[in-house]
């Protein structure tokens, strides 16, 4: 099985995220990545597989979770960066500049951070699923200024497009106690 794409479910009910991630399971073959309850009382299912397959899934999923559904995406090609941002593994020694997209939704967020690494020449330091933040998402990558400004603007379009920015930063010389604090 081809696992270049993935498809994300965020729901408003911890029950109907339930059902969902059973329903995109049972409807084509791919793989879970991640399926849980996340603050404030939402649940977020997620999938890799081949394109069509994360698309089957997530449509499953969406129609299984009926009103409850608040955001969802299909992302085919993600870039491998996504992964190890999102379980909090990525090595990072030196802050160049830092780059960080803060959005109401963990949806549109993870979509943000794959255009982000897609438009520019930076590395994904993190990618936060809204635990103790309220329901929030935040991402985080540093690299060149140029690059972590051309790489800001480009996720921070993608979760503007839905009504869901909270804020944007570029730092260009941050003090390396940052680090640190966010590994």
């Amino acid at each position: 099985m081809a696992r270049n794409s993935i498809g994300l479910i965020e729901l408003s009910s911890i029950a109907a995220g339930l059902q969902a991630a059973d329903a995109m399971l049972k409807a084509a073959e791919v793989e879970l990545v991640l399926a849980r309850s996340i603050c404030s009382g939402k649940y977020i299912a997620l999938v890799r597989g081949d394109v069509a397959a994360v698309e089957a899934s997530v449509r499953a999923g969406v129609q299984a979770g009926d009103f409850s559904v608040i955001d969802s995406f299909v992302i085919p090609n993600v870039d491998e960066q996504v992964f190890p941002a999102i379980a909090g593994t990525t090595k990072v020694e030196t802050l160049e500049a830092l780059g960080a997209v803060e959005s109401f939704s963990v949806a549109a967020l993870i979509e943000a951070a794959d255009a982000a690494v897609k438009a520019a020449n930076v590395k994904l330091i993190e990618v936060r699923l809204a635990m103790a933040l309220g329901g929030k998402a935040f991402v985080t990558l540093t690299g060149g200024v140029a690059a972590v400004e051309a790489a800001v603007s480009a996720a921070a379009a993608v979760v503007a497009q839905k009504g869901l920015l909270v804020n944007r930063v570029v730092i260009p010389s941050p003090r390396p106690e940052l680090l640190k604090e966010m590994i």
